[in-house]
């Protein structure tokens, strides 16, 4: 751990992209301090405002603030970002532990079930799985959720292939420990490292998903804020309401960019090789 944090200080990306996730995430929590109004309260007489000091980001087509439902938007986009990844990560190490300790069988299945996933393009599942269900935000976590574990499955499936032929398993099997202690205790903690790194990856991806979806209209509903159905409002008004693009577009860019960033720097600091090549690399 101490090596870990050592190459992850080097790097200045990321820890720049931990900086902006930590604020971000302060925002999300603090949304109903910091919003200057209620997100959802509309106002005729100052329908379409431009920015302003009264509106620093302007108002909706109903007179809303953008920046209250900015903030609010933070926390429906991240939570949606946390909770469905939470849920590929559990499927993804179930299976693939499934798969990687237990050659033959199970594990032909699993990884026929993970390529059938794969053959089709994840965008338009979603949008298949959602015509048939009501949109809401709890649908939109699970069905991300359900069609992003794959890749997690495959790491936590090959890290198995590799750790349950190493000495320290052999010696816990060979002294009569069980199966799910010798998985519980001794494999799956030393097969996690890659699965944090897809975690931190997976969490701007789940996040342009959602804004996708609620772009075209059938993520997360109005009148609940997302930035991408802020988005959605602004497409029709975009030649006399830029700031109803700009502002969720810009936070999309920055929140996915500063993931990216820390998930990077994560994956370069668990890697020995990356840190005995010194800050010069490390650190690039």
């Amino acid at each position: 751990m101490r090596d870990f944090w050592r190459a992850l200080a080097r790097n200045r990306l990321a820890l720049a992209g931990g900086a902006v996730v930590l604020v971000l995430a302060a925002v999300a929590v603090l949304a109903p301090v910091l919003a200057p109004a209620d997100p959802n309260r509309p106002d005729v007489r100052r329908i379409l405002e431009p920015p302003s000091r009264e509106h620093p980001f302007g108002t909706d087509g109903l007179g809303r603030d953008v920046l209250s439902r900015m903030l609010y938007g933070a926390r429906v986009s991240l939570a949606v970002g946390f909770v469905s990844v939470g849920i590929a990560t559990v499927v993804g190490v179930v299976l693939g532990a499934l798969a990687g300790y237990n050659a033959g069988l199970i594990d032909a299945v699993v990884m026929r079930l993970v390529d059938l996933m794969l053959v089709f393009p994840r965008f338009f599942l979603l949008l298949a799985v959602l015509a048939f269900l009501t949109p809401s935000i709890w649908t939109i976590m699970a069905v991300i959720g359900l069609t992003s574990w794959m890749s997690v499955a495959r790491l936590v499936r090959a890290e198995f292939l590799s750790l349950k032929e190493r000495e320290f398993v052999l010696w816990s099997q060979a002294v009569g420990a069980s199966g799910f202690r010798v998985v519980w205790r001794h494999i799956l903690p030393n097969a996690l490292a890659p699965v944090l790194v897809a975690m931190t990856l997976g969490i701007p991806a789940a996040i342009l998903t959602e804004s996708g979806l609620s772009f075209l209209g059938i993520g997360v509903q109005p009148p609940v804020a997302t930035w991408g159905n802020i988005l959605n409002e602004g497409k029709d008004a975009i030649e006399i309401a830029w700031w109803l693009s700009v502002y969720p577009g810009l936070a999309i860019l920055i929140t996915v960019l500063a993931y990216n960033l820390l998930g990077e720097g994560i994956r370069d600091a668990l890697d020995p090789r990356l840190r005995r090549a010194g800050p010069g690399l490390v650190g690039r």
